[in-house]
């Protein structure tokens, strides 16, 4: 346990919100010696030390690794995890007492595949809406299914696609063209190999975050994102446009249906498995008629919901961290901030499809009551320019989701570059249930 060891070098795998959220809370702990950020951007560059590797390239990963004498890393995105970095860096010789937050690939399938997902989900009994799995063998099959269902019904491509590969098609013939663009045109390449033809589930969505050693776990703060890109949640998906935690409707009561009907079923089943899960796990449920149903598992933190999420979190995260990756999560303790936290995204002009990079940001060094987090930003000699198409996340906390939605969006008002764009109803839905 971190109590014994006076300070410890942190590497974060990743470029985004959630990595410079994480980067903030770690770097705040006595615990922390030098933080690393790999690639990073430049709000994690503000505090700690940027390093320019891609998240695949594990190979300089490995030697960053033994270089800087990295005892801790956390892998941030899905991509690196399901393509196996855990298990990578544990066969290195020098590298088979690293402390690593995220799953080894086995895990990461929760995630990288959604037929393994339903398969697990229905081998523990854990509810979810039903599915069938297709490919294009069984593509008349499919169109088969989907003139059996009613609609809208869900099209997902299996594999990891960017967050795109799901399409909530509004009648039959969207849903068969969504089938055939996966199948037959290869839009989401190796993978849509695989296509889930899924009941659409119509209620209140949310997601419940875990972190665990593998048999014990904590529960975090719980938290509701918004994906479109538009106001009253119209228009394209997006990466995520705001969140808030924690939710209203989520009540105790809920929360611990949650906890007995998913999350110690899943546990139970990935040990079942012989899988070793060591990390975050993120579930995205709905809530019907007060019962959780699972519409999806990560393997990592959300991003925004990151931002909302680790600024709840009171005191040290660092040996949370460490008693995670040691198998000693049980004997910690967590303390969870009452008040509310609110995010909201500011993007670039054009996102979610064609957008400008290197546009100057201004008002960053403004004071404000919220915090920043950089996502798609660089530092570009002097001056920050944005550098994606989610560019911040505003985090403001208060004792209501009102108050809170007001830090975010003063800070946010005084922040600008060219085209830049934010929803303004961000948690607007709650406060009539909060």
């Amino acid at each position: 346990m971190l109590d014994k060891i006076l300070k410890m070098n942190v590497l974060i795998i990743g470029s985004g919100g959630r990595e410079h959220a994480l980067a903030w809370k770690i770097a705040q702990s006595n615990h922390c010696d030098n933080i690393f950020i790999a690639p990073g951007n430049a709000g994690t560059a503000a505090i700690g030390s940027n390093i320019n590797l891609a998240v695949d390239d594990f190979d300089g990963i490995a030697k960053l690794i033994i270089d800087k004498n990295i005892g801790l890393l956390v892998i941030g995105p899905e991509d690196p995890l399901v393509k196996g970095l855990h298990g990578f860096l544990k066969r290195q010789p020098k590298l088979s007492s690293l402390l690593i937050i995220g799953p080894d690939a086995d895990g990461a399938q929760l995630e990288g595949s959604k037929d393994f997902s339903k398969d697990f989900m229905e081998e523990n009994q854990i509810p979810t809406a039903d599915s069938q799995t297709f490919t294009i063998n069984t593509i008349d099959q499919a169109y088969q299914y989907i003139d059996s269902q009613t609609v809208p019904i869900v099209i997902k491509a299996d594999g990891l696609a960017a967050g795109k590969g799901v399409i909530i098609a509004q009648s039959r013939e969207e849903a068969k063209e969504a089938v055939h663009a996966m199948l037959i045109d290869n839009k989401f390449a190796a993978a849509g190999n695989k296509v889930l033809i899924e009941q659409f589930l119509d209620d209140i969505e949310l997601s419940v975050f875990v972190l665990t050693d593998g048999e014990n776990y904590k529960i975090l703060p719980a938290a509701k994102d918004y994906k479109r890109i538009g106001e009253k949640d119209t228009g394209l998906n997006t990466g995520g446009m705001g969140a808030v935690s924690p939710v209203p409707f989520a009540t105790k009561g809920f929360l611990e249906k949650v906890e007995d009907k998913v999350i110690k079923p899943t546990l139970s089943g990935l040990n079942k498995r012989g899988i070793n899960y060591v990390g975050f796990l993120f579930i995205g449920l709905m809530n019907i008629d007060g019962e959780p149903y699972v519409i999806e598992y990560n393997v990592r933190m959300g991003d925004p919901e990151t931002q909302v999420v680790i600024p709840r979190i009171i005191g040290d995260f660092l040996p949370v961290l460490e008693a995670a990756a040691r198998g000693k999560l049980k004997a910690i303790s967590l303390e969870i901030d009452p008040r509310t936290a609110t995010s909201v995204v500011g993007v670039a002009g054009g996102y979610p499809e064609q957008y400008e990079k290197g546009n100057v940001i201004d008002g960053l060094d403004r004071p404000t009551e919220a915090i920043v987090f950089h996502a798609g930003t660089r530092q570009q000699e002097d001056q920050i320019v944005t550098n994606g198409g989610r560019v911040i996340a505003v985090t403001g906390m208060g004792n209501s989701i009102a108050d809170a939605l007001h830090n975010s969006y003063a800070a946010l008002d005084g922040i600008s570059w060219k085209d830049i764009y934010f929803r303004k109803d961000i948690g607007q839905d709650l406060l009539a249930i909060s």
